[in-house]
């Protein structure tokens, strides 16, 4: 995404999706914008407020707030989410490469954590803004070095520790820092990098999480006091869990945060393992969703299943999808990333539906009218998602042969093999070595399996001579 293509990637919205605000307010039907006198917080004195709602491709709606004082001079600007908080937090990581990446769009929420993972530092929450990758950088290297003089004569320390720092972000906005990571972590799922048809598993990665308790806490979205604040409780050990049966617990609903209850359910899988599959329905506010969870021990490899789709009868093969599993195809040139759609235990028909249904969901129905991406969607990039998406539907009609591999680092995922117990020929199974960036961020490395008794018994000791 290039510069140039920013101003046509923006386009306005009906008055009718702002929060009224009477005769206080004033609008240009021309440019959209919308002003109103406020108070200005620096001398107290009135100050203009200028909104525009704007329409963000790939993404949604936002609100640009534009503050000037026309006393003290003093300008601020912020941008919010014109929707509602979303079901899920999400964190993007892109790997900056190049001049395009660097002018990639940036949507961060007040209650964002936007970090340069390479250099370890991070722009805390507390401020909004519609801007760049290299935006985002320049105001990190503009808010450290400001202060490095007064910092020289107070903090003599800290001084001396932020100036590689800012020498390395001196060298990311000179094109001399290519390549390094930077991530956005959301609760509100309010925040976004953009992405780009070009996009792999190695430089761009969206995952989707549940916000714990406390981050809605935080939100101002928990429960009631009187609510069941621990996730998961239940009354049934798990020596009392029979397969088949279906057990309720209490819940917090991730939409609105209201106590609710989950239904969990153990099934077991022939020629595979046991699974846990979870199911959640809130009667407030209609939020529905589903999940597999497998058990068991850490095995020392991962799995990699490849899957040759040659017929109807391969759609409808039971398929298991583990939260911490990728999947892969080229010939749908599809990519899943571990994390982006949980743990799924459907068939491989139903699988390819969930990814085309969420993916044009974030990609065309921008504009509920014309499902189309709204006019401001640069031209070739909706011809190659329109393909895109009709290669896929072709596939999910069974007009089309493709192969699909699983690849699991906890070897959790599962195809059904229909020539079980005997070796099915359109499927291949192999173990594969995990790797060092895998291991790290399944926190093995730090994972302590053998002599913890003993370390154990060493702090109980320390503790008693204390």
């Amino acid at each position: 995404m290039s510069t140039e293509d920013k101003p046509n990637q923006q386009e306005t919205v009906p008055e009718s999706q702002f929060q009224k605000l009477g005769d206080l307010v004033e609008r240009d039907d021309d440019t959209g914008v919308m002003q109103v006198e406020s108070l200005c917080m620096n001398c107290h004195e009135n100050g203009t407020t200028r909104l525009l709602l704007l329409r963000v491709p790939f993404f949604r709606d936002i609100i640009l707030e534009s503050f000037e004082c026309e006393h003290c001079h003093f300008k601020d600007n912020s941008v919010k989410s014109a929707g509602q908080i979303q079901e899920k937090g999400a964190k993007y990581t892109l790997t900056v490469q190049n001049e395009e990446d660097f002018q990639r769009q940036v949507v961060r929420s007040d209650v964002s954590i936007f970090k340069v993972e390479s250099l370890g530092i991070e722009m805390p929450k507390g401020e909004s803004q519609f801007s760049t990758v290299e935006g985002v950088i320049q105001k990190i290297y503009e808010s450290l070095s400001s202060e490095q003089e007064l910092r020289k004569v107070q903090a003599p320390e800290l001084y001396a520790a932020l100036v590689p720092i800012i020498e390395n972000l001196q060298k990311i906005m000179n094109r001399e820092g290519f390549p390094f990571t930077v991530s956005l972590d959301d609760p509100t799922g309010n925040s976004w990098i953009a992405p780009t048809t070009q996009d792999t598993a190695n430089n761009y990665k969206r995952r989707d999480y549940p916000r714990t308790h406390e981050q809605n806490e935080e939100l101002g979205i928990a429960a009631d006091p009187d609510a069941v604040k621990n996730e998961g409780v239940t009354d049934v050990d798990d020596s009392d869990i029979v397969d088949g049966k279906v057990y309720s617990l209490h819940t917090e609903c991730p939409g609105c945060a209201k106590p609710g209850f989950v239904n969990m359910k153990k099934v077991n899988i022939p020629y595979f393992k046991e699974v846990i599959i979870w199911s959640t329905s809130c009667e407030h506010c209609g939020y529905r969703t589903s999940e597999v969870k497998t058990g068991g021990e850490v095995p020392e490899k991962g799995k990699r299943i490849t899957l040759k789709v040659e017929n109807e009868v391969d759609l409808s093969r039971d398929i298991l999808k583990s939260d911490t599993c990728a999947l892969h195809s080229e010939e749908l040139e599809v990519t899943v990333q571990p994390g982006t759609l949980g743990g799924r235990f459907t068939t491989v028909e139903g699988l390819l539906t969930e990814i085309r249904d969420q993916l044009h969901g974030q990609i065309f129905d921008v504009d509920d009218a014309s499902g189309a991406g709204g006019d401001s969607m640069v031209s070739n990039d909706k011809e190659k998602w329109t393909r895109f998406f009709n290669r896929l539907d072709k596939a999910i009609s069974g007009e089309m042969k493709f192969v699909i591999t699983l690849e699991d680092p906890m070897a959790n995922s599962y195809v059904q093999d229909l020539c079980a117990p005997a070796a099915d020929p359109q499927i291949t199974t192999e173990d594969y070595t995990r790797t060092d960036e895998e291991e790290e961020e399944l926190g093995l490395k730090d994972m302590k399996v053998e002599g913890y008794e003993e370390d154990e018994k060493t702090e109980d000791n320390v503790q008693q001579q204390s």
